[in-house]
């Protein structure tokens, strides 16, 4: 398969990115403000972002900022949201990027477990309240390993009737992450709209994910492996910003072309079954909304 790196001109579109200081997140950042996108880093260390935001092209002429949100935390994500949609009359695109892997088990401030709340809840209240304002797409951010999360129970997200099983944790928000996709795209068609819910995954890219194990030997273990074998961030980054910019219709999934999906360049991915299963994604809908407080608005 042929290299794609032609991203076309982005020039007066604005993009959100979470979790854009560090990582795939940085790296699509960079790539859209070396195409003339206006960029928000949404973060939640402000110093961090800042900091990213520096190497952003774009930054000098006030085309990329830096907004504080811990998509972890419910109260900061509508606090982000309201104060984007004062600031804002319009935003392009969508990256929900910000995630964690094989955190050990914790409740957030609002009693639900750490994956399940980065990788999935937060991203599915920030979209549903910056929808209205959002004129192209939603980019969700999933993960080859969302085959391994069929066993997911939406009766017990909070892991309280089984053993927790962090990586499986993992696997599960990411395949709540191609469900919440999915059913995001059938309801904008439902009713009318013209925005498209699509996804991305980074296949094996050297980040620093594996940062919050809570366990210095797979800490490093996933560090240094990942700087083995794994591509460049800013090649797994491709994928999502193919996801964010070319011309796919809703409901699309890319990943890289390779073996297995861990390297190579955007191509159509594969998904799981349960990935497609349009009951579970309904459930999982009514639970979001439920657990959340946030439903999808009147467009």
């Amino acid at each position: 398969m042929r290299p794609w790196t032609a991203v076309p001109p982005q020039q007066g579109r604005r993009f959100v990115i979470t979790g854009a200081n560090g990582g795939v997140g940085f790296q699509v950042a960079r790539i859209l403000g070396s195409r003339g996108a206006e960029v928000v880093l949404a973060c939640r260390n402000l110093e961090k972002g800042e900091a990213a935001a520096r190497q952003v092209p774009g930054y000098d002429a006030g085309r990329v900022v830096v907004r504080r949100l811990d998509v972890a935390d419910l109260a900061s994500v509508r606090a982000f949201a309201d104060a984007l949609l004062s600031e804002y009359d319009g935003l392009d695109v969508l990256v929900n990027n910000a995630g964690v892997l094989g955190a050990p088990y914790a409740l957030t401030a609002d009693g639900v477990e750490t994956h399940f709340a980065t990788n999935h809840l937060g991203h599915f209240a920030l979209t549903n309240l910056l929808l209205p304002r959002i004129r192209d797409r939603v980019v969700v951010t999933s993960s080859r390993e969302h085959r391994r999360g069929s066993d997911i129970d939406v009766d017990d997200l909070a892991w309280e009737r089984r053993p927790y099983k962090p990586f499986a944790a993992y696997a599960q928000s990411k395949l709540a992450d191609l469900l919440f996709m999915s059913e995001l795209q059938r309801r904008l068609a439902a009713a009318g709209s013209n925005v498209r819910a699509v996804g991305a995954h980074p296949g094996a890219s050297s980040t620093n994910i594996t940062s919050g194990t809570g366990h210095p030997i797979i800490t490093w273990i996933g560090y240094h492996g990942q700087r083995l074998v794994a591509m460049p961030a800013w090649r797994g980054a491709l994928c999502t910003v193919y996801a964010a910019t070319m011309d796919i219709p809703g409901d699309t999934y890319i990943g890289p072309h390779g073996r297995w999906e861990l390297h190579g360049w955007p191509s159509a991915a594969r998904r799981s079954a349960a990935a497609r299963d349009t009951g579970l994604a309904r459930r999982l809908w009514e639970v979001s909304e439920k657990m959340s407080g946030v439903t999808f608005p009147s467009l």
